[in-house]
């Protein structure tokens, strides 16, 4: 064999081994589905069809959590209505009876000497109070005040009636009687006298002198309001100075600076609206028997 027939040789060999490792690699090709595909089908072999309620289960637990919590307070509002109406009426009426009764009762209540009382000023409910800082201007003496709260133990007062008479505590006060009032806790006198008032410029009226030292600047006459013959509870009443006439009067005009907030107390010569007063917290004493 030449030459020339061996390179044809190896060549048509050649040949048919290309011409046969192509269709192998066509039949790969197609013998089966590529990776992907297989991975598509394997998800879809794996996923499971759950029922409605198991996929939603979260959100059902939410829904009977919820409707038991309305039942729950519908039980509650339905007991609470029907079992405990009547009761809860019954007590708001007794209450309304009570409150009714007390202030029936502080209507009977007497004024007596040796009462330990606030006075309050009927028309802004300021009631009537002293402390230890002397006015600023006019007499100097302890000033004399409307104060707000209700709470403040500088607003109390002891009844007590003039030295020269006969009487004593316990006893009833009748409308006309001259009386004093002693400041609690200092001990003072309500007092009044022709010192100008620092905000109006009406009467002062101030708290001067001390258990041993009093005079007729430190009396005042009661007037009781409408047919009362004794000074009782939640009565209105006036009470004049003896002195200078004016009555006991406040105001709302306030002060700004040393007693800021409390209201003006001084003394007026007119009967107003503005010097009505009422007693009210206090200690009252009982009616002293006559023997």
């Amino acid at each position: 064999m030449n030459l020339t027939q061996i390179s044809s040789t190896v060549a048509s060999s050649g040949s048919q081994a290309v011409s046969r490792r192509k269709p192998s690699s066509s039949s790969a090709t197609s013998s089966g589905p590529s990776k992907a595909e297989q991975r598509e089908h394997l998800r879809k072999d794996l996923k499971v069809d759950y029922p409605f309620w198991q996929q939603n289960w979260f959100i059902g637990l939410l829904f009977l959590m919820a409707m038991g919590f309305f039942g729950l307070a519908l039980f509650l509002f339905l007991t609470f209505d029907f079992d405990q109406g009547s009761p809860s009426s019954a007590s708001a009426s007794a209450s309304a009876s009570a409150s009714a009764a007390s202030s029936s009762s502080s209507h009977n209540v007497q004024v007596t000497y040796g009462t330990v009382l606030k006075l309050m000023h009927e028309k802004t409910k300021f009631r009537l109070h002293s402390h230890e800082v002397p006015y600023g201007s006019g007499s100097g003496q302890q000033s004399v005040t409307g104060f707000p709260n209700v709470d403040d133990s500088n607003s109390y007062w002891i009844v007590r009636p003039p030295p020269d008479t006969s009487a004593k505590q316990g006893d009833t006060i009748p409308d006309g009687a001259i009386i004093r009032l002693q400041h609690m806790r200092t001990r003072k006198w309500l007092h009044s006298h022709l010192h100008a008032s620092p905000i109006s410029g009406n009467l002062e009226v101030s708290c001067f002198g001390g258990e041993s030292e009093s005079d007729t600047g430190d009396y005042w006459r009661l007037l009781i309001e409408g047919s009362g013959k004794t000074w009782k509870q939640d009565q209105r009443i006036r009470l004049q100075h003896i002195d200078t006439g004016g009555y006991l009067h406040s105001h709302d005009k306030k002060y700004a600076r040393i007693a800021g907030g409390q209201q003006e107390v001084c003394g007026v010569r007119e009967k107003r609206a503005d010097n009505v007063w009422l007693a009210a917290e206090g200690v009252y004493l009982p009616i002293t028997e006559s023997k």
